[in-house]
């Protein structure tokens, strides 16, 4: 009976291996095949996009759309500079303010807490608006044309404070009680022990944090004036803006929209934007669903 049932078994392990591997060998290839779309097109010639559509291999190889945008390359290599500043630091703050405030909400012994995580619970349903938020910014912490008007407002994230909250409440209490029995404070005890039994997590929301802090544009065209402080995807999107503009001017003129590179520059702005922040997603992918699934099961 016993042999039969491993059979069994192992034929069920087999079928399973054999739909389910190619179902997501055909999903990935879904997945990458895009990319792979925008890389191809960003090298192929305007003319050639404009007649016969985007292609997975550059026929006519052409760098005339990173040229337009690499124009200035001191420009470009400033934005860099300022959202590699901004994701940085922000991810940094943010996830080492996001990972305490979610410790000491768990903590049983923190007799204040079910009040605080309403405080903090309530502010996902409902918001103080734009324009409080606004104000607070400009005038009472006076952050506009700061490079700390890009970090700050969004630092905090009720989302990676629950995360952090479910996580961390599955750690053995006994672990923090040793420790106070030994003499450490509260302090220590979250850098020295928590945070190390949490990296699962911490990848998690570091991982969010950054992707938001990198891609967000909104902020700099809300707070920021000074063009030596335009973040890489505030200046791209002007850079959009303008070739949007040539191409209306074009197709009231003579000028030919296929002499001016813009289906070419939309993708090489992609590549542009995201090539980077795809090189830190392999560092945290073993963490990623892990910190996920464990927050929101033990939650």
């Amino acid at each position: 009976m016993r042999k039969k049932t491993q059979k069994n078994g192992h034929a069920d392990t087999l079928c399973f291996k054999a739909i389910g591997y190619p179902l997501l060998c055909l999903f990935a290839l879904i997945c990458i095949i895009p990319f792979f779309l925008i890389i191809a097109s960003s090298f192929t010639s305007e003319s050639y996009i404009i007649k016969n559509g985007y292609v997975l291999w550059p026929k006519e190889f052409s760098l005339t759309a990173y040229e337009l945008i690499f124009k200035n390359p001191a420009k470009i290599l400033r934005a860099y500079g300022v959202t590699a500043f901004v994701t940085i630091t922000g991810t940094a703050l943010s996830v080492f303010i996001n990972a305490m405030t979610g410790y000491v909400l768990q903590r049983k012994d923190f007799k204040w807490r079910n009040i605080f995580s309403f405080y903090f619970f309530f502010t996902t349903l409902f918001s103080g608006g734009l324009v409080p938020w606004y104000i607070l910014c400009v005038k009472t912490l006076h952050l506009k044309n700061t490079i700390w008007v890009l970090i700050i407002p969004t630092m905090v994230s009720v989302w990676n404070i629950i995360l952090v909250k479910g996580f961390m409440g599955g750690i053995p209490g006994e672990i923090t009680e040793s420790a106070k029995i030994d003499g450490a404070g509260d302090f220590r005890i979250f850098v020295k022990l928590i945070l190390p039994l949490s990296k699962p997590v911490i990848a998690t929301i570091g991982l969010f944090t950054a992707l938001a802090y990198w891609n967000d544009w909104y902020m700099c065209m809300l707070f920021i004036d000074k063009k030596e402080l335009f973040d890489l995807q505030y200046l791209l999107y002007q850079l959009m803006g303008s070739i949007k503009a040539l191409r209306e001017i074009a197709s009231q003129t003579t000028v030919s929209v296929s002499s001016m590179p813009i289906e070419s520059t939309k993708m090489a702005l992609t590549i542009v934007a995201t090539g980077p922040i795809i090189l830190v997603y392999p560092f945290v992918q073993k963490y990623f669903v892990k910190g996920l699934t464990l927050g929101s099961v033990k939650g």
